[in-house]
């Protein structure tokens, strides 16, 4: 995709600033201590992170901030949706994994689709600090970036939560199921 087509229209922008701040004025626990209009701010400076929060948000990733690195300046959003993005199913997580598939390959993957968008898949550690500000993904289980040396054996992880705990779980990265996709960070 060229970098002409990742802008918004100006609707498409007040629209999505608007589904934002909504969202940002309903879970304030999130990100206690920030203020709306700084983020507004530094999301109108940067077209580029703001198509990829549309992105997110048409995939039904629900984006939200969820940190401020004191060091950069930057915003740390992650998808915040109850269940994992439904406009991310079934995906198998890399292009490799897709490759090893003889039949019945997805349409997509999980590193694919989040390049594409500009976006990062969680790791571990980050989807653990997610669930820490609430509970996600109860019916469904979402992708996160694997370690190299997993990858290297032919597996990849994934994280879910069930029983009240946060579980990491494992499947060939060539799986791919209708209640898995991957949540994605960005920082702005």
């Amino acid at each position: 995709m060229k970098d002409a087509a990742k802008k918004l229209s100006p609707e498409q922008r007040e629209e999505l600033l608007g589904a934002l701040k909504a969202r940002f004025e309903k879970n304030l626990k999130r990100h206690q201590g920030l203020e709306w209009a700084k983020v507004k701010a530094k999301l109108e400076a940067n077209p580029a992170r703001l198509w990829s929060l549309s992105e997110m948000e048409k995939t039904g990733g629900e984006p939200d901030v969820v940190g401020h690195d004191k060091k950069t300046g930057e915003y740390i959003f992650f998808d915040c949706s109850a269940e994992t993005p439904k406009g991310r199913v079934s995906v198998c997580y890399d292009r490799e994994g897709w490759k090893s598939r003889k039949e019945h390959r997805p349409e997509n993957t999980a590193m694919d689709m989040a390049t594409a968008m500009g976006i990062e898949l969680l790791t571990e550690e980050q989807y653990q600090e997610l669930q820490e500000l609430g509970n996600f993904d109860t019916k469904t289980s979402s992708w996160v970036k694997t370690p190299a040396d997993i990858r290297k054996l032919g597996g990849a992880l994934y994280c879910d939560r069930r029983y009240g705990r946060v579980f990491v779980g494992h499947n060939g990265a060539q799986s791919y199921y209708a209640a898995r996709a991957f949540r994605g960070s960005l920082r702005v």
